[in-house]
């Protein structure tokens, strides 16, 4: 089974994760079935940009991104080549090892 390594982030897991997933669930169902709590403000709808993730290896192991999916990033905090939108990431057979930037473009945060 495929590990997904969440590197450190400051408040969503400050000693990072390593998770064991199934092929064909998104990075962010994974996170938030284990405890990174990652924003997702359009409900994993593929409209907003606030699951935005940079994979850090394992990238080219996915499908890639859609033209809406692409459109979205161009307005992600951040943006890198390897950035991705967690609720379109899906996780093939290979391990991913995924950074969660410092900041999201929200304008509705869930926890207030």
């Amino acid at each position: 089974m495929p590990k997904i390594v969440f590197l450190p982030h400051a408040e969503l897991c400050p000693d990072g994760k390593v998770v064991e997933v199934e092929p064909g669930v998104s990075v962010c169902d994974a996170a938030l079935q284990n405890g990174v709590e990652i924003e997702h403000a359009c409900e994993k709808s593929c409209a907003c940009t606030t699951c935005h993730v940079i994979v850090r290896e394992g990238f080219d192991s996915m499908e890639d991104p859609d033209e809406l999916e692409e459109d979205l990033l161009d307005k992600a905090w951040g943006l890198e080549p390897e950035s991705r939108l967690s609720c379109q990431a899906i996780v093939d057979g290979e391990d991913l090892v995924v950074e969660i930037p410092k900041y999201t473009i929200n304008q509705v945060s869930e926890k207030h």
